[in-house]
């Protein structure tokens, strides 16, 4: 089974391009939206860092047997910690463009979502669809995948994104998240894009020598480059499972 983790803020719409480019049928993969991400967020779903962890670890369990496990921005912060906490539970993980990294204090955007009145101001912004459409595109979001999000970016998702972020202090990782990493499986991957202007590639570089990781480095793609170039990224992912 294959497990695919999107990030913030995006949903399960990512990984169209990427399913269609594997040729994958439904009884292949699971794409679960994290709580909030285009769907309801649970009664009492805290909607932390450690929260959305354990609700990853769940998604594995349910598999009944160890999972592929593919994870972008947050979805790839959170497949390393939920791979850290459950080894047992993985047969191989790749993530792509964003790493847990204690040198890394994130981006600015996550900085301001971190912070209290300055975060609510940025979220009272992006209810302007209009201006989101493009700001995202400008950031990298490909345009059709922007199209599909945008809508779905509801005050539910806004919110849990305020709640994630200041969970994790911007981005800012330290304590357990970090010294955990010593338990991830040894069959990974990173596949970075380039040019990404929210996480440098010199992160994943530093990533890829502390942790022994195979680094993909997608020329010219920016943040969203599992969507960009679905066609690259399925033949990585291929040779990467043929290898397990």
């Amino acid at each position: 089974m294959i497990i695919f983790v999107h990030g913030v803020p995006d949903t399960p719409h990512l990984w169209q391009p990427l399913i269609k480019a594997l040729g994958l049928t439904e009884a292949d993969y699971k794409a679960p939206a994290l709580p909030g991400f285009g769907c309801p967020r649970p009664d009492g779903f805290s909607a932390t860092k450690d929260a959305y962890a354990d609700w990853l670890v769940s998604q594995m369990e349910s598999a009944d047997e160890p999972v592929d496990i593919v994870g972008h921005d947050w979805g790839a912060l959170l497949t390393l910690r939920a791979a850290s906490l459950r080894p047992d539970l993985v047969r191989s993980w790749c993530v792509t463009n964003a790493v847990i990294d204690p040198d890394y204090s994130g981006h600015t955007m996550a900085r301001r979502w971190a912070t209290p009145l300055v975060g609510e101001m940025v979220m009272l912004g992006m209810r302007n669809k209009q201006r989101l459409l493009p700001a995202l595109m400008q950031g990298g979001m490909p345009a059709d995948l922007a199209k599909q999000e945008v809508p779905l970016i509801d005050k539910t998702m806004r919110q849990c994104i305020l709640s994630l972020y200041r969970s994790a202090v911007g981005l800012r990782f330290k304590g357990e998240w970090v010294e955990d990493l010593k338990n991830l499986p040894s069959q990974g991957q990173l596949f970075w894009g380039e040019t990404d202007p929210y996480v440098d590639l010199s992160v994943a570089e530093r990533f890829s020598k502390t942790h022994n990781v195979p680094l993909h480095i997608e020329k010219g793609a920016g943040h969203w480059a599992c969507a960009e170039r679905a066609e690259q990224f399925a033949g990585l992912l291929k040779e990467h499972w043929a290898k397990v």
